[in-house]
């Protein structure tokens, strides 16, 4: 092969690989998703589970669990046009056979994903869990954090999941999945359980923040609170995005949006609001930073097949798998919410 030759191959194969590793770089997705109460239909004589049992109150049979999780994987599939995301955090499940059949029996078999889910003392027996792309991030630790409440009438709940994995460009992620106490019951007497969860979380973030060099901390869940509640803005110390970047502070990424009734992943009567939320360290929001969220932003899934018309308030509202007890064959009574990383 001549000299021009090989210079000519040289710079083809180098753009080749430079648009490879583009295409990579914006296609780290990461999602979470309150996938509304996905239970497996065999009953856990520990847990409080009879309803979603075929003889149970809501009639959960073969039929509508697999319609579920092919609906549930739908969402997955399409997200990212088709691409698979490399993180997903999920909430409302209920144990590790229905990752299983949803990550290697459903539609989502094509693609490599593993997983890991809590074990808590939830009454109902349902957990957090991780999906992830095996070849985009190398797992190296997983932990779970019981919250224990001081002071309170004990009310088990889910369990903190904290996931340490390592990614292409050799930075390493702390992800933290997080469903925090219900409302249930009235605000004021379930506050604080939630005030107590997060102050754990912020133990944990902290602890990460004094041993790694360069952290990178990405927390995702159901807070069952707002950005500006005092859990998210007060305990765990969650800054707007357009404030001053400090690498060691944590940034709610949708605490701009508290005031916009129209934006949100839940709809309570005409209001959208925001208990799914992402909360991540300073580093992800540096121009210069070697892991960033692109353009600094975090978005709401909003696809038309995951709404319905809303005839009581007006407008569209998530198309859920159940209302009450009336089985309505839909995805989810939360909208999925996620953010692109890009790295160098």
């Amino acid at each position: 092969m001549s000299g021009i030759r090989i210079k000519i191959f040289a710079i083809i194969l180098f753009a080749a690989l430079s648009i490879n590793s583009v295409i990579a770089q914006s296609n780290f997705r990461v999602i979470f998703y309150n996938v509304e109460n996905l239970f497996y239909t065999i009953n856990n004589p520990q847990k409080n589970d009879d309803d979603f049992l075929p003889d149970g109150n809501i009639r959960w049979n073969q039929y509508r669990y697999w319609k579920k999780l092919n609906a549930i994987s739908q969402v997955i599939d399409s997200i990212n046009g088709g691409y698979p995301p490399a993180l997903i955090g999920l909430s409302e499940i209920e144990n590790d056979s229905v990752l299983f059949d949803l990550t290697k029996r459903s539609k989502l078999r094509k693609h490599k994903y593993n997983y890991i889910i809590t074990r808590s003392d939830d009454p109902r027996g349902i957990n957090v869990a991780l999906i992830y792309q095996r070849d985009d991030i190398k797992i190296t630790e997983t932990h779970e954090y019981k919250p224990v409440f001081s002071g309170l009438p004990e009310s088990p709940t889910r369990n903190i999941l904290h996931v340490t994995g390592q990614i292409e460009n050799g930075s390493i992620l702390d992800i933290f999945v997080c469903h925090f106490k219900s409302r249930v019951g009235g605000i004021k007497k379930t506050n604080p359980y939630r005030l107590q969860t997060a102050q754990l979380l912020k133990q944990k973030t902290d602890s990460i923040m004094r041993i790694r060099k360069q952290p990178y901390i990405i927390i995702m869940g159901d807070f069952n609170d707002y950005p500006d509640n005092e859990s998210m803005r007060k305990i765990l110390d969650g800054h707007s995005k357009n404030s001053e970047i400090k690498d060691r502070l944590l940034y709610n990424m949708f605490l701009n949006e508290t005031n916009n009734k129209e934006k949100g992943s839940y709809r309570y009567r005409q209001r959208w609001i925001f208990p799914d939320q992402f909360i991540v360290n300073g580093n992800f929001l540096k121009n210069k930073g070697v892991v960033k969220i692109k353009d600094n932003r975090a978005n709401v899934y909003r696809a038309n097949f995951l709404l319905e018309d809303d005839p009581k308030y007006g407008g569209k509202k998530p198309y859920r798998t159940y209302s009450g007890f009336k089985y309505k064959g839909g995805y989810s009574d939360h909208l999925p919410i996620y953010f692109d990383l890009e790295f160098k």
